[in-house]
């Protein structure tokens, strides 16, 4: 494929500057070259008219003057690409599924697990123009934020709206997969991912989380589970009579759990027990799905200098044989 002309040497386009001040330097040279003779009528010179040859002769500069036009864009160096590509790609459908139960509001990553999970989220939709991404948010229930689109602002958006207590409290671990799965079971992309993040053990919902990542695997979807929170303790925000006081409670995360539907579905899990750690595995998971996709492209640039180069000494050429055939003068 063809694609539009570039140019190596922009910069010797000023050059065309030098354009209309030759064509400036030709009028006003022939303008003083004309003699002049003091006559007391011009009576006799009335029907006398300038021949086509008078006339043409002012195509002499204009070839010059083309001629170096052409020169100057040569010397820009216009290039033109041929490209290839083996496949045509359509892209990569990823649902995030996030845990939003109360107790993502630890405060071991900061502001919050829930805020840091947010922000690490959005950096990586940014990384992903091309994608279509969806957003599932669970906790005791689960529903769908965001379908999959990739208008990413309206999605970053919804991203800003997600709070701990928008549902019933819990962990329904299994039903936010399902959910995740059911809007990828029907995707034609060529590769499907679901990214689910979790800080506890599943303690809710209909559906078992093997079973649904049994189906993930049916339907061709890989997952990616991050378990996030610090090991031991962390602070948690506990509703008390003087308000809200924090305690350091244990952190509990069903680790063999996610294990075991991330190798299911020969996708990965990741332990995120800080907020630098929790962006090193979305950079991870970034890394992993683009070389997923083999796709070779080529591109050659052609130089088409030799053109323009060929046509400005024709004119050259041109104008010195008509100098001196056509329009030679006497001297």
């Amino acid at each position: 494929m063809l694609n539009n002309i570039e140019f190596a040497n922009p910069e010797f386009f000023y050059l065309l500057l030098l354009l209309p001040l030759m064509g400036a330097w030709y009028w006003y040279k022939s303008r003083r070259s004309k003699a002049e003779v003091q006559l007391s009528s011009t009576q006799a010179f009335a029907r006398n008219r300038k021949s086509l040859r008078q006339y043409l002769y002012h195509l002499l500069p204009v070839l010059r003057i083309l001629s170096v036009g052409l020169l100057i864009v040569a010397l820009a160096r216009p290039q033109s690409t041929s490209s290839s590509q083996d496949i045509t790609i359509e892209g990569i459908d990823i649902v995030m599924a996030i845990d939003i139960s109360g107790s993502m509001l630890a405060e071991d990553l900061k502001p919050n697990r829930l805020e840091a999970a947010k922000d690490v989220a959005v950096d990586f939709i940014d990384g992903r123009p091309n994608d279509r991404v969806g957003l599932v948010v669970f906790a005791g229930e689960t529903f769908t934020q965001v379908p999959l689109t990739t208008d990413h602002t309206v999605l970053k958006n919804m991203f800003a709206e997600v709070k701990s207590g928008m549902i019933e409290d819990g962990t329904a671990l299994g039903d936010g997969l399902a959910t995740a799965v059911s809007r990828l079971r029907d995707s034609k992309a060529i590769s499907k991912v679901i990214i689910i993040l979790t800080d506890g053990v599943n303690n809710a919902g209909a559906v078992d989380p093997l079973s649904a990542a049994e189906i993930a695997e049916l339907y061709g979807i890989r997952i990616y589970a991050v378990g996030v929170g610090s090991r031991g303790t962390a602070p948690y925000p506990v509703q008390t009579a003087f308000g809200i006081r924090y305690q350091n409670m244990e952190v509990e995360i069903d680790e063999e759990l996610l294990q075991k539907v991330a190798d299911m579905t020969d996708g990965k899990y990741f332990r995120a027990t800080s907020n630098n750690k929790l962006k090193s595995i979305y950079e991870e998971i970034d890394a992993l799905e683009k070389s997923k996709i083999d796709v070779t492209e080529f591109h050659k640039k052609s130089e088409e200098f030799w053109l323009y180069a060929f046509f400005a000494l024709l004119l050259f050429s041109l104008e010195i044989i008509l100098r001196n055939t056509i329009f030679r003068t006497t001297p």
